[in-house]
Order: C-alpha cells, then structure tokens, then sequence
C-alpha cells in the first residue's frame, strides 16, 4: 500500500465572496510541492452561508472547474466544499478533484438545524469512498462527525476526510471526536477547519488536525493561517490492522435513510 502525502490548508475565508477565496486559496496551493492530496475547508468560496439562493454556484460551475485547474496544477488531488444548485435543489457538497480531471462528490448528509442549514439546504443521502493513489478516502462534511454510525469502516476505506466550519466554543468537541473516528475505525482522520470570524460573527479556531489510527495527531494546527503536512502510511495501517483486527468483530448493521426535505 501506498504512502500518500497530505496538506491541510487552515484559512480564514473572505465572506460569501467567492473570487477572493478562490484567488487566496490558489496562492496557498501554488506554494505547496510534492504533496498528493489538499484538502480546503468547507464552504470555500463563501463561507458557513445560510444564504444558499445567493451563493449557490450551479452544478458544475466554476469553483469545480477551478478545482480541476488547481489539481492539474498541482499534480495532487484537490478537496473542499461548495454550496451548489442542482435540479432546483441546493446542497453542500464536498467535490474531490484529481489531477487527470476525474471529480467525486458527496453531498453533507447531517445538515446542521442550529444554523438552519436544514432549511437553506437538501441533505445528501449516500457515503463516498474514493480510491486514490493506493488508499480508500471516505468523504465526510462537519456535522456528520457527531454520528459514528454514518462513518462506521466496513472495511471499505483507509482514510476519513472531514472539511469544516466548526466553531471555536465547540472545539474541544471537534478534536475529541476526530480523535474517536480514528480509533474506533482504525483509519487515519483528516479534519480541515478554517479559522477567523464569519459574516454572522461566529468564530472559528482551526485546529486542524492530522491522526493516525491510534488515535495521534500527526499534524495539529493552531490559531492562524498555516499548512498542515503528513504522510499516511498505507502499509503500516494494514500491519496494525493485521495484529490488531478489532474491526473482525465490529456489529453488522444496515444502514437506511428515507428523510427526504422539503
């Protein structure tokens, strides 16, 4: 299995002004090097907006190609989210670009009620995995990090990616559960969060944070604008799971979903 090199970018983000972000996270990204995958926040362009008939880009709109621009330039895969309208529906949707221009999407399943992102949003309805260069990435969005069942590895990926708006009085929370998704999965955690303050006034303290399948931190992000670097070993994962298969006696459950919004 293979080692994949990983940068988190930790930013603030210009409010609900999509070219702002789009121009500063192209500079972050231009600075990086040798790096097979970079994950961005949530929201990228915009913000953690409510606002989603003002901000919703159409389905395959610009923040995508511009995406794939970035990975071709980079020559890592590129992930974040975006607030899109599709089929006069709109969603938070996580994209992962790669190199060669191949995009997967996931749409945020929990959508978070205290902000009345229910109501400003359809929740998505199917998990993604996505291979990449030798390691299986399970694409998750902010909120669902507080429902374990969602992200529960059947031994169908290696890697758990959460992009994020997680404000800072909860932060204590947001590292204690990356820190459990980790351990309870036996996978590395990926979990990117933006830092400053939005246009509602809410703030936001990073910790980003890298974590390997013990649950370490393998890189841990503080209060300002930094880049998060790690390597995600593949084999050593798999040694660990071979000495240690907790996961041969995880329940079996199956999993449904028929709450649609309205």
């Amino acid at each position: 299995m293979s080692v994949v090199k990983v940068a988190v970018l930790q930013t603030e983000l210009y409010w609900q002004d999509p070219e702002a972000n789009r121009q500063q996270l192209a500079g972050q990204i231009a600075a990086l090097g040798g790096q097979d995958l970079i994950v961005l926040p949530e929201m990228l362009t915009t913000g953690f907006s409510m606002d989603s008939a003002a901000v919703a880009e159409p389905a395959g709109g610009e923040t995508l190609r511009w995406l794939k621009q970035q990975a071709a330039s980079s020559g890592a895969a590129v992930c974040g989210s975006v607030a899109v309208k599709e089929q006069g529906q709109y969603y938070n949707r996580l994209y992962f670009v790669t190199p060669k221009g191949e995009s997967f999407q996931y749409d945020k399943k929990h959508l978070f009620r205290m902000a009345g992102e229910h109501h400003a949003y359809q929740a998505g309805t199917e998990r993604v995995v996505v291979p990449w260069r030798g390691l299986r990435f399970c694409l998750q969005i902010c909120y669902d990090l507080r429902f374990p069942v969602f992200s529960r590895n059947r031994n169908d990926y290696d890697v758990l990616i959460y992009v994020a708006n997680w404000p800072a009085p909860r932060r204590l929370a947001w590292r204690t559960l990356l820190a459990a998704r980790a351990i309870e999965n036996q996978a590395y955690v990926i979990g990117c969060n933006r830092i400053g303050s939005d246009g509602n006034g809410v703030d936001y303290s990073g910790d980003s944070l890298v974590i390997d399948y013990l649950g370490q931190p393998l890189a841990d992000g503080v209060e300002r604008a930094t880049v998060l670097q790690a390597e995600l070993d593949g084999a050593a994962l798999q040694q660990f799971k071979d000495k240690f298969p907790a996961y041969l006696d995880a329940d079996t459950f199956e999993f449904t979903t028929t709450r649609k919004h309205e």
